[in-house]
């Protein structure tokens, strides 16, 4: 593979994960999760119908968690990104960068796990954080972004729709 046609596989390729640091937005500040985010990350990911029946939430994260954080971490396809108000965690999201053969071996952005909390809802947080997302999906590369969303999150499909996300495909699960 000539890795000068494609620079973005070749960070990736040799383990040389792009290396965000915080960054500033209008009020909120974005960064990469520490393992010590973790409890305020599983409560972001535990606070909606959904999540409470599907998380468990203590003070210390179960050993199940702290080893997907780290799995995570150590990934540099992944990127799990906290967004602060205050210095206070207020969302979170996941980016996972999937090498593919389609759109001429082009990378794809999988944006999952986005939660803001519920006490800063309505201010146009959640709609930073997406565009945010975008746009390091673009600075690496990827040749499409995607996302999945529960179809009972009405809310949430109206809402990533209103960004120009369609629903042009149909997903399957298979709980195992």
């Amino acid at each position: 593979m000539n890795f000068t046609l494609f620079p973005v596989f070749h960070r990736i390729c040799l383990n040389n994960a792009p290396q965000w640091v915080g960054e500033e937005m209008e009020e909120l500040k974005a960064r990469k999760a520490h393992v010590e985010d973790l409890p305020n990350i599983l409560f972001l990911l535990a606070d909606d119908e959904f999540g409470r029946n599907r998380e468990e939430i203590h003070k210390n994260p179960h050993r199940n968690y702290v080893c997907a954080f780290e799995a995570i971490d150590a990934d540099p396809n992944q990127f799990l990104a906290v967004f602060e108000e205050n210095n206070e965690i207020v969302g979170c999201l996941q980016l996972t960068f999937i090498p593919n053969l389609t759109r001429f071996g082009g990378l794809r952005g999988q944006i999952e796990g986005v939660r803001i909390a519920d006490k800063v809802r309505g201010r146009g947080y959640g709609r930073q954080m997406l565009l945010w997302a975008v746009e390091k999906c673009r600075d690496q590369g990827c040749k499409l972004v995607q996302l999945t969303s529960d179809k009972m999150r009405t809310d949430a499909l109206n809402f990533y729709k209103g960004l120009g996300f369609t629903d042009s495909h149909e997903g399957f699960k298979l709980k195992i």
